[in-house]
């Protein structure tokens, strides 16, 4: 029981850090944060967002986001693939839970665990998660002692 408490708190802590982290999105529709942590270490991070080298609007004039804006859980995973890091068993942490894109890209990547906040309005991506033996969290309250 006492070691169900201290990862509820660091999987707390992991979850406002996407928090902040999502703030840095230009998106105005969504903004959605992302940690990758692996034995113990943040290994990368992630935002909503377009591919580098394009303007940082992620939205048409009609308010509809752009094909080619990345999500959070993709970018991060990116990020560690140009890096020396791997996601195997690893924990992925977002603001908002995986679309079914995403959740392929989890799948293959080697991430063992999701633990999100708020739910993506189709939970396709979760249920595929769970098929594929992802263990999947869902924690609204980021508030401890709650």
């Amino acid at each position: 029981m006492k070691e169900e408490l201290k990862q509820l708190r660091y999987d707390k802590a992991y979850l406002r850090m996407a928090g902040t982290w999502s703030a840095l999105s230009h998106c105005s529709r969504k903004q959605v944060g992302a940690i990758i942590v692996r034995d113990g270490m943040i290994i990368s991070d992630g935002f909503n967002g377009t591919p580098s080298g394009f303007d940082n609007c992620c939205e048409n004039d009609q308010g509809e986001t752009h094909w080619y804006v990345l999500h959070a859980e993709a970018n991060a995973i990116l990020k560690v693939a140009k890096s020396t890091h791997n996601c195997q068993g690893a924990t992925l942490y977002l603001t908002l839970s995986p679309c079914k894109e995403c959740s392929k890209l989890v799948v293959q990547s080697g991430i063992s665990k999701v633990v999100f906040v708020k739910r993506y309005k189709d939970e396709s991506g979760i249920n595929f998660l769970e098929e594929a033996g992802v263990k999947v969290v869902q924690i609204e309250n980021l508030i401890d002692g709650e």
